[in-house]
This record gives structure tokens, C-alpha cells and sequence, in this order.
């Protein structure tokens, strides 16, 4: 972080280069400003774009790859060498554990949840219906709904994803992918689906700051974006999913939503073919998000099953 005047502060945002990516890093840069106007500075915010391995190997499965953290590693480590003061990441893309010398320092107001089915329904596809998704975690829930189901693997950004669509009976993908990015799916059949249909991925619909743990300026001005109630279901989404030791290519997927003075907290371990999914669901007061996921976890993997599921 460094000074452009006296009452400026320049910022170097790390990001990945993707038109989603990009939309992700004004959002925030938005915030930011936002919130020094108010309070009487300047703010720049200079972007430092990071093109990724997973972002050149199109062609390989990200499970293949290592999961979901090939899609961050090399913007941690924009912050962690310096070339930038903090780090912007889709908090579905976050691995469960943050490196001891980052820490996250915000998370904005959530974003939509839910994902999506682009042409067609679950209903409406046909027996043996083709679906393109990249994502274990959906394809093990529709194939739980629908074992006729065929899949393959779905990689590319956003307008890559949709221009493959037409080469299959549907795609998947994130609601808030579509909304950020105002595109139009008016002449496609798009069936939103309801956590109740398909539990979100871990933090999906989130975005998560991150700045090194000893840069006291640099948390300081992003945790005025921090916002609580997203926060408290984010941290607890996380917990259980390091508590499972996981990362997106296992089946698994969690959602905590505040109801009053309580969390609501639901979770899963899939097989990966769908055959069997392992559900639970608990109320916690608010201050016990983060215990109750790890309980979650703990419960489907030692007593549900979910270890022998996912092959340990």
C-alpha cells in the first residue's frame, strides 16, 4: 500500500483476468471507494492481473489439476511476493485452509447461491439427457435426481461455457456468474436450482479478500467492506469443508443461512456417481457457526459414512 497524496491511499488488487474475474475486482474497488469517500480520503485501487495455469489448460479437468486451488494459488502469490497489497478470489474457488502468512480480511455482502440448468429442466431433459458441468458436486446431485444422465467435463469462462452449451441437452452453472455479467438467457430454458434441489458449493456466491496477516493497513481498510451475516455463514461453510480435508473435486457441498438469532446449517457427502447421498442439517446460535461445521463434518464422515464415500 502506498501514498498518492496527502489524503490518498493506492492499492494493487491481485485477479485473475476473466470478464467474471475483472466484474469481481470493480465490485470491490467500488466498495473500497465507497467507503473512503465517507471517510474523507482518496483511494486508488490499480488492478494486477495474474493469468493462471487453469486459465491456460483449458483442456485439463480441474480436478486433474489439483482442485480448486490452482485457480488461486498464483494470486496468493501475487501478495505473498509483493507485486500486490491483497487478493480478490470467488469464495467457491478458495481452497478450506488460508496460508499461515495471508489472512482473509473481508467478505462483501453474498451474492445468489443457487446454480442453474441452461437448456432445460431436470424434468424436461430426455432420457439419457447429455449435461456439461465441471463440477463433481453437480453432477453427483443431478445424477442422484436423474441416474439416466450422461455427463461431461465443462471448462472456459462464462461466454465460452454458453457458446458449448448448444452441444448438449444442458450446462450448469453459478446464478450469480449470469447476474454479474447481465447476461441475457431470455431465448434458453434456465431452471434456477434451489438449495433444496442442489446444495451450493462452499462459499459459492461469495467474494473473499485476502492480504498478508502482518499488513495492519491493509486489513484495516478492506475489513470496512467486511459484511457480518455473510461472513458468519461463509466461516462456517469453511469450517466444515476443512474440517473434511476437502477441496471441490469431492463430491461435498454446505449452505448456512441465518434465521433470526440462529444459523441453519446444511451439508453433504456425495458418491461420486450420485448413488448415495450423505445429508445433515442443524441449528447453532450464531457465535457457533464455525464449531457446528466442523460437527457436521466430523458426523458425515465418522458416522454417516462418508469416509468409505469418498474412498479414505
Amino acid at each position: 500500500m502506498s501514498g498518492g497524496g496527502p489524503d490518498a491511499v493506492t492499492l494493487r488488487l491481485a485477479t485473475r483476468g476473466s470478464a467474471l474475474a475483472l466484474w469481481q475486482a470493480d465490485h470491490v474497488t467500488e466498495l473500497l471507494q465507497r467507503h473512503a469517500s465517507v471517510s474523507g480520503f482518496e483511494l486508488v485501487v490499480e488492478k494486477v492481473i495474474v493469468e493462471t495455469m487453469a486459465d491456460q489448460r483449458l483442456d485439463i479437468p480441474i480436478d486433474a489439476m489439483g482442485g480448486k486451488g490452482v485457480f488461486v494459488k498464483e494470486i496468493q502469490a501475487a501478495v505473498l511476493d509483493g507485486r500486490a497489497d491483497f487478493a480478490v478470489h470467488s469464495g467457491k474457488d478458495l481452497p478450506a485452509l488460508t496460508p499461515d502468512e495471508l489472512v482473509i480480511a473481508a467478505i462483501p455482502e453474498r451474492g445468489d447461491v443457487r446454480d442453474v440448468l441452461v437448456g432445460s429442466t431436470i424434468d424436461g431433459l430426455p432420457i439419457g439427457g447429455h449435461v456439461a458441468t465441471g463440477s463433481i458436486r453437480r453432477k453427483a446431485q443431478l445424477a442422484s435426481l436423474r441416474p439416466d444422465l450422461v455427463f461431461s467435463g465443462l471448462r472456459g469462462n462464462i461466454a465460452t461455457r454458453l457458446e458449448k452449451a448448444a452441444g448438449f441437452d444442458a450446462i450448469v452453472m453459478a446464478a450469480a456468474a449470469i447476474e454479474r455479467l447481465s447476461i441475457s438467457l431470455d431465448d434458453r430454458v434456465v431452471q434456477v436450482l434451489e438449495p433444496s434441489v442442489m446444495l451450493p458449493q462452499v462459499a459459492q456466491g461469495a467474494l473473499v479478500l485476502e492480504c498478508g496477516v502482518d499488513d495492519s493497513s491493509t486489513l484495516s481498510l478492506l475489513a470496512a467492506i467486511d459484511h457480518g451475516p455473510s461472513r458468519l455463514c461463509v466461516d462456517a461453510e469453511r469450517a466444515f469443508l476443512a474440517e473434511l480435508g476437502g477441496d471441490c473435486d469431492l463430491p461435498v457441498a454446505a449452505y448456512v443461512v441465518i434465521d433470526g438469532d440462529e444459523l441453519v446449517c446444511e451439508a453433504l457427502v456425495a458418491a461420486p456417481d450420485g448413488s448415495t447421498i450423505l445429508h445433515d442439517s442443524r441449528r447453532c446460535a450464531l457465535g457457533d457457526g464455525e464449531e457446528t461445521g466442523k460437527l457436521m463434518a466430523r458426523y458425515l464422515l465418522d458416522d454417516a459414512g462418508g469416509s468409505a464415500l469418498l474412498g479414505r
